[in-house]
């Protein structure tokens, strides 16, 4: 008894490419604004770790962070989604904002994205 094998039809190929495609599209669409998040995350936990952040004026803090920002090319994040509030030993900035991205259409991808970083590091001797 033969058996004859067989394998992916023409049509079942196309359908695969299709699915395989789309994805990849999502994907394209999804990656920038990952990177962009880890960035800003980045950016972020490098400023806590920057000495003498618990004793900035929070103006000088937000210019640090933007400088920080603008070497990442980072664009999504603007003065107005960031907020710097006094804590016991230092600063707690959070950064929210939104990136919306154009899929197909008139279909978008949104993007919501919260960060909170605590600046304690106070300044040594040398300031």
């Amino acid at each position: 008894m033969k058996r004859k094998q067989s394998g992916i039809t023409f049509i079942g190929f196309l359908i695969v490419l299709a699915v395989v495609g789309f994805a990849a599209f999502i994907g394209m669409k999804l990656f920038p604004m990952y990177q962009e998040f880890y960035a800003v995350k980045t950016a972020a936990k490098g400023l806590a770790t920057e000495p003498g952040v618990g004793d900035m004026d929070p103006a000088k803090i937000q210019d640090l962070f933007f400088r920080r920002l603008y070497i990442n090319y980072s664009e999504n994040v603007k003065p107005q989604n960031v907020k710097i509030e006094r804590i016991d030993n230092g600063w707690n900035m959070k950064v929210n904002y939104e990136v919306r991205k154009s899929l197909v259409g008139n279909l978008d991808v949104v993007g919501k994205f919260d960060i909170s970083q605590d600046l304690t590091r106070r300044g040594g001797g040398g300031e």
